[in-house]
């Protein structure tokens, strides 16, 4: 005797609903109207193991142009318990009316793996023109975010046109009122002082250690850096004008800065930008990205300065950068003597490969395939060339090898990364491994 293949067990909810409450009060009302439909086509569908399951999920008075909806909500709660194989509506606008609603449905539906169907429609997720058809929807469906963000786009940008604020960082000086920006006296009173600083000392190092010991702040209440004020300087909304890319346009709110002190503003630090610009050619800096300052916990980044024909390097702490060199204890160190230190703390320990190696045993020894001994014989053929060297390659090497460089008064600490040291002895292993079989 041929036994029949089990059936699975199809679990389906129905779900229905109407948007107005007009009728719903009466003893056979729409909703019942379409659960009685969903219910007899599930009955259909018993050889398929279908069943429906108890629980109702009605909305009667709910639109379909959102999913605030009481019982939606808990359908997508049983769906997320995985009480639930399988949703029937009378018609997809039952579930929403919404296209962009309708896609993030199904996504959610496929997560669990959940179809439904529509009665009226021919639609079924659980059949391959059923799928089609959704995928015809979902084309639709970002058509209409496409439009929609267009929309957004060009209403946006005809409100800049009209001068309208749209919303965005609220700078120093303005506050919002009913959506609009107003001025507010005493920081308008800051933003002119700013202005009028800048153009008399020409410096935002200076002009940030004149603000911090004001006690003018930003709007958190942190402290001005140097960052801070050229975006200030180079704000439109001081002159009473709205951005929009290249274009700026008259705006509603109040002026704060005039037209005149604007320009020479604008002028003194075109011209600032010009000769800094000139000639500036920067020179390769072997611990960019690696050095630190130990007193702020900081970044340092390479920079220079020439003087009587000459160029002279050095690292800059970002703290000092920002908020002046008052505010580091270290400031700067000068470029050549810390590359010095360091490169000189590489050759030593390339010369004795074995401390080197107990950091890389540390940091797990890569993946097993090279031994102690291969490492060892590979980091010794760097150090008799290293002189030889292009400064590009002793870069790499130091990259590589360093994690970091952190510089105090005084004293450095140099880091070893032991991902790096595996890479370079991997390389050198395999160059040595090929010069080998060449002999």
């Amino acid at each position: 005797m041929i036994k029949k293949p089990a059936v699975p067990i199809v679990r389906c909810a129905v779900y229905t609903r109407k948007s107005t409450e007009e009728g719903l009060d009466m003893d056979f009302n729409t909703l019942d109207a379409q659960r009685e439909a969903c219910e007899a086509y599930i009955a259909s569908q018993k050889s398929e193991g279908w069943f429906l399951v108890p629980d109702r999920y009605d909305d009667g008075g709910f639109s379909g142009g959102n999913l605030e909806r009481p019982a939606l909500k808990q359908l997508l709660a049983d769906v997320e318990a995985g009480k639930i194989n399988v949703v029937v509506v009378y018609k997809i606008d039952r579930l929403t009316r919404s296209l962009l609603d309708f896609s993030k449905l199904v996504e959610q539906f496929d997560r669990r793996n959940v179809t439904f169907a529509s009665i009226t429609q021919s639609f079924n997720t659980t059949t391959s023109m059923g799928r089609l058809t959704l995928n015809i929807l979902l084309s639709f469906a970002q058509f209409e975010r496409e439009i929609s963000a267009e929309r957004i786009r060009d209403k946006f940008a005809q409100s800049k046109r009209r001068g309208i604020w749209m919303g965005g960082h609220v700078p120093l000086g303005y506050e919002v009122q009913n959506r609009k920006l107003l001025v507010v006296p005493s920081e308008a009173e800051s933003v002119r002082h700013i202005y009028q600083r800048f153009l008399e000392c020409g410096s935002a190092t200076q002009l940030v250690k004149e603000l911090d010991a004001a006690g003018i702040r930003a709007k958190n209440g942190n402290l001005l850096d140097k960052g801070y004020l050229y975006r200030m300087l180079a704000n439109r909304l001081y002159l009473g004008e709205i951005v929009m890319g290249e274009e700026s346009f008259p705006g509603e709110h109040e002026a704060i800065i005039d037209r005149d002190t604007w320009e020479q503003v604008r002028a003194m630090m075109a011209d600032k930008t010009r000769r800094q610009g000139t000639n500036r050619v920067h020179p390769p800096a072997l611990l960019k990205g690696l050095i630190r300052c130990r007193h702020c916990n900081r970044s340092m980044s390479p920079t220079f300065t020439s003087k009587d024909g000459r160029q002279y390097r050095y690292y800059l702490c970002q703290t000092a950068l920002k908020n002046g060199y008052d505010a580091c204890p270290l400031r700067t160190v000068a470029a050549g003597e810390i590359e010095a230190v360091v490169i000189q703390q590489v050759r030593t320990m390339l010369k004795a490969p074995e401390l080197v190696v107990k950091t890389w045993q540390a940091g797990e020894g890569g993946d097993g395939s090279l031994k102690e001994r291969e490492v060892i014989n590979a980091l010794r053929r760097i150090e008799p060339v290293w002189e030889v060297l292009f400064p590009i390659e002793q870069q790499r090497l130091v990259q590589l090898l360093i994690g970091s460089v952190e510089v105090g008064k005084g004293d450095v600490e140099v880091h070893l990364r032991a991902e790096g040291l595996d890479t370079l002895a991997r390389e050198l292993s395999d160059i040595g491994n090929q010069k080998e079989v060449a002999a």
